[in-house]
């Protein structure tokens, strides 16, 4: 279904940080995705090929903090991205960053602000729905 928040991201200014407060406080697993300055988080059970083995909860990333991305945003999915895109700037906000594939085979993101100025992820899924 679309439409839900199935991601969110944090940024930080100091990774070691950041990580050991999430970890420490709230036992968040967190892992460095090797190549890339991203961490992946899951904060509930996950297996690797569907994330969240539960309902109830998501998971997300941290990444260093920087333009855009200087606060935490939720992501919400959506099955047409490019569609999505045009109904955020016909209802008064603004696409930030344009649609970009992730990992092979994994779908499609785009950040926009809605109509008060906030940082929202989207994500297409590669994946057909069902």
């Amino acid at each position: 279904m679309t439409g839900r928040v199935v991601h969110f991201e944090v940024p930080f200014d100091d990774g070691d940080r950041a990580r050991s407060f999430y970890r420490d406080i709230f036992g968040w697993q967190i892992d460095s995705m090797p190549g890339f300055d991203y961490s992946f988080v899951s904060t509930g059970p996950s297996a690797p090929e569907q994330g969240p083995t539960e309902p109830g909860y998501i998971g997300g990333g941290m990444m260093q903090r920087q333009a855009p991305i200087d606060k935490p945003v939720i992501t919400i999915d959506t099955a047409d991205i490019d569609a999505t895109l045009e109904k955020v700037t016909a209802a008064g906000g603004a696409v930030v960053v344009g649609k970009n594939e992730i990992g092979e085979g994994m779908g499609f993101t785009a950040y926009v602000t809605d109509s008060e100025g906030n940082l929202i992820g989207l994500y297409q899924s590669a994946r057909p729905a069902g």
